[in-house]
C-alpha cells in the first residue's frame, strides 16, 4: 500500500528542508515526488516556497558556484553544468558564475596545476601537457585558460 502525503505535510516537510540547506526547484520537485504527493498539488507547493522565499534559484545559484568553485575547486564549465542538471535558467546560471573573481579563479587553476604537475612523474614534457591538460579538463576549465597557465608553468621550470 503507497502511502500518500497531504498537501500541508509535504510544505511543512519541504518548508523544513529547505530552511536547513538551499534547495532548488527541482530537488524539491524531486523530494515532493519521492514523498508520493499528488501530482496537481506539486505546484502549488512549489509555488508557495518560493513565495515564502524558501526557494530563491538566484540565492540557490550563487551558494552552488561559491561552494564548488571554493571546496571542490571545479572550473566553470563543469559548475555550469552542474547547474543545468538543476534544471536552472540559463541567465541565472551565467550571473552566478561571473560572479567568480577571475584573478582567485587563475590562481586556484595555476596552485591545481603545480600541485598535479609535482605528483606526476613524467621526463617528457609532451607527455607532461597532455597530463596536465586532461586533469584541467576533468575539472571543468576553460582550455584556453588551461593552455596559457600550462605554458606559464612549463616556461618556470
Amino acid at each position: 500500500m503507497v502511502n500518500n502525503i497531504t498537501k500541508e505535510e509535504a510544505l511543512s516537510r519541504a518548508m523544513h528542508l529547505c530552511s536547513r540547506q538551499e534547495k532548488c526547484l527541482s530537488d524539491v520537485r524531486k523530494k515532493l515526488h519521492d514523498w508520493k504527493l499528488d501530482e496537481k498539488h506539486i505546484p502549488l507547493v512549489l509555488n508557495k516556497l518560493v513565495e515564502e522565499k524558501f526557494i530563491d534559484e538566484q540565492r540557490f545559484a550563487g551558494f552552488a558556484v561559491k561552494d564548488k568553485f571554493r571546496l571542490n575547486q571545479w572550473g566553470k564549465i563543469k559548475i555550469g553544468y552542474h547547474l543545468r542538471q538543476k534544471q536552472l535558467p540559463e541567465q541565472i546560471i551565467q550571473e552566478a558564475l561571473a560572479s567568480i573573481d577571475e584573478r582567485e579563479y587563475e590562481e586556484m587553476l595555476k596552485d591545481l596545476l603545480v600541485r598535479k604537475k609535482k605528483s606526476l612523474k613524467e621526463s617528457d614534457p609532451y607527455k607532461l601537457k597532455a597530463k596536465l591538460l586532461r586533469f584541467a579538463a576533468s575539472r571543468g576549465f576553460e582550455q584556453s585558460l588551461v593552455y596559457d597557465q600550462i605554458d606559464q608553468l612549463l616556461k618556470e621550470k
